[in-house]
Order: C-alpha cells, then structure tokens, then sequence
C-alpha cells in the first residue's frame, strides 16, 4: 500500500509538469548532486554580485585550490548574467578532473537561472542519477525469472528482448542497451518523463508471461545508478 501511495504522487507530480522543463542529461552520482544543492543553499545570500565576478578567473588559476573553485562555480551560477554562464561554459569545457560533474551541475543551474530571467518565467529542471535526454529520462531495469528459472532459454531471451523493445518504442522511448544473467534480463533505457511506467512494465511481463509465466511480477527499476550483478542479487535476496 506505502508503494502505491508513493508512485501514484510521483505520477501527480509528473503529470502536473509545465512544458517547459529540462533534464540533466549527465549521469552524475546523486550524493554529489545533493552536495551540491547544499552547498547552494549556504552560499547564494553570502556573497555580493561585485565580488563573485571579481573572482570568476580563479577558476582557470591552477593555485586556487579546488574548494574554493566549488564554491565560485556554485556562486556564478546563482546569478542571472551571461557573463556568469560564459565563464562556467568555458570552464566546462576544460575543467579540473576532479570539478568536471561539478561544473556541469554548474552549468546546468546557471543556464536554468538565465532562461528564468529573461522568459520571466520559472524554469523546472530534473535531474536524476542516470540523466537522460531530451524530455526522456534513464532507466535502469532488471526482469528476474521465476522460482523455476535457473538461466533464461535462447526463446526466453528474444521474448524478453523483443516485447521490452516494442513496448518501449510504442511509448516513444529507447532501449539503449539489454543483457542477459543466468535469471537476470538487465536493460538501460529512455522513456518519456510522463510516461505511466507502471502500465509499461506490466505489460512487458504480461505478453512474456503468455508463454510459461517465467518472468516475476516484480521487477528492479531506478533511474538512481546502475547495478552490478552482485549488487542485484543481494538486494534480490534481502527481499526474501
């Protein structure tokens, strides 16, 4: 019941989504992500617009150590100047190794921030560990056999494979990638942001199941990371 209640408000926020809204297509690990909101909260009301642009180059200066570069990409981003954004857009394009999914956080918000300002209009921005493209987000999903099921036949397979293609590209979407685990179909993927991915997924499972009910109705989807198989088989286990 808790499941439900949270996916049928993921559907309502979804759906109530303006048409004007962007997606971070870089796959950037969501802890560096929430670091980096924190990290706007405590430092947009700090600085003055006189002093963020007095010290934009920094940036390119390989003395200034790499916090206090963190902190100039967050502070030039939260101001609504084309100055700012060229700066971080030149500086991501060549950033410090360990900056460059900071930048590009950098980049994104400071864009955001500029459109806002000149369309006078808010802008909604989406991001998620996986990213995606355009207005489709990244999933990562595992079909799991059924107790009988040790390894997936050749037929199991190609069923698997071609009902999750048909299904994803009826709904506008994209299987980018698709591989096989002894019981595990593992597959990456793009579907619409406002796509009902319940109704998707159920459908996939109810035409493989048409031909020996071999696949659970319960399946792995996150659009948070990847999973390693050893990763998937000790969260398949855990919820034993």
């Amino acid at each position: 019941m808790e499941e439900e209640n949270v996916y049928r408000k993921i559907q309502e926020a979804i759906t109530s989504l303006p048409e004007n809204f962007s997606i971070l297509e870089e796959q950037i690990d969501v802890e560096l992500q929430l670091e980096y909101f924190n990290y706007v909260r405590e430092l947009k009301e700090v600085f003055s617009e006189e002093i963020i642009l007095q010290h934009q180059w920094d940036l390119f200066n390989p003395a200034v150590p790499i916090d206090e570069k963190k902190n100039i990409l967050v502070l030039l981003a939260s101001q609504d100047k084309v100055e700012s954004f060229r700066t971080i857009e030149k500086y991501a394009k060549n950033p410090d190794p360990e900056l460059r999914e900071w930048s590009i956080l950098a980049l994104q918000e400071s864009r955001m921030v500029l459109q806002s300002s000149l369309m006078d209009e808010q802008q909604v921005y989406i991001s998620t560990g996986l990213g995606g493209k355009e207005h489709k987000l990244r999933y990562f999903v595992v079909f799991i056999g059924n107790d009988t099921i040790e390894k997936y036949s050749a037929v199991q397979k190609k069923l698997i494979k071609n009902e999750l293609e048909f299904a994803v590209q009826k709904n506008h979407g994209l299987v980018e990638e698709i591989s096989f685990d002894e019981n595990l179909a593992i597959s990456t993927l793009l579907l619409p942001v406002k796509s009902d991915i319940q109704s998707v997924f159920n459908s996939i499972i109810y035409e493989c199941n048409q031909y020996g009910d071999f696949v659970r109705h319960d399946i792995i989807i996150t659009n948070v990371k990847r999973m390693s198989v050893v990763e998937i088989r000790r969260f398949i286990n855990s919820d034993k």
